[in-house]
């Protein structure tokens, strides 16, 4: 895909909204290219509101396609869930909504963290890490290290760029649905 016009992003929290919008910039996307949708604070589940928001923002995605360049990126922590089942939920939601699910040749970006984005972050930052370990709370330099961080995804992103053997699965098919997105 060339680089499109509008690429809108929907999440769950600030750590997972700074890890993208600065890979997007870092990509040469400009800010306002960059529509984010994050799930609102204090106000219940952050993965059933993107899971909702998902069905209305892949309309709006599908509905402006035809008329311009667009993307769309969810990121949704799988939690204590497989990576697969969190796929399953997202396909779920929009079957339940009479849409089709997401089809291969969509510019729909699927980022499923396998327990949370921090155990990307820490990936990134070549860091041991296990995909079944929590480790939101294990650190309070999140800024620092998703700025390094992103560096490095920009670098795994670029073809022919294979990300390395200490790169947890998630991440790795994380890197193929970005690279699917920005060429």
């Amino acid at each position: 895909m060339s680089k499109p016009s509008l690429i809108i992003v929907l999440l769950e929290d600030d750590h997972q909204q700074m890890l993208i919008y600065k890979y997007l910039i870092h990509r040469g996307l400009k800010g306002h290219e960059i529509r984010i949708h994050r799930s609102p604070s204090g106000q219940g589940s952050a993965e059933s509101w993107v899971r909702k928001e998902f069905v209305k923002e892949t309309k709006a995605y599908r509905g402006r396609k035809s008329r311009a360049q667009t993307a769309l990126i969810v990121m949704i922590d799988a939690d204590a869930l497989t990576v697969q089942d969190r796929l399953n939920q997202l396909d779920q939601a929009l079957r339940e909504s009479g849409n089709e699910i997401v089809l291969e040749g969509e510019h729909v970006a699927r980022l499923i963290p396998k327990r949370n984005v921090e155990t990307w972050i820490l990936c990134l930052n070549e860091e041991a890490v296990d995909e079944g370990t929590d480790y939101k709370r294990a650190r309070n330099d999140w800024a620092t290290l998703i700025s390094k961080g992103t560096k490095t995804l920009c670098e795994w992103t670029r073809s022919p760029a294979v990300p390395p053997n200490h790169c947890v699965n998630s991440l790795r098919t994380g890197v193929r649905e970005l690279k699917r997105l920005i060429a």
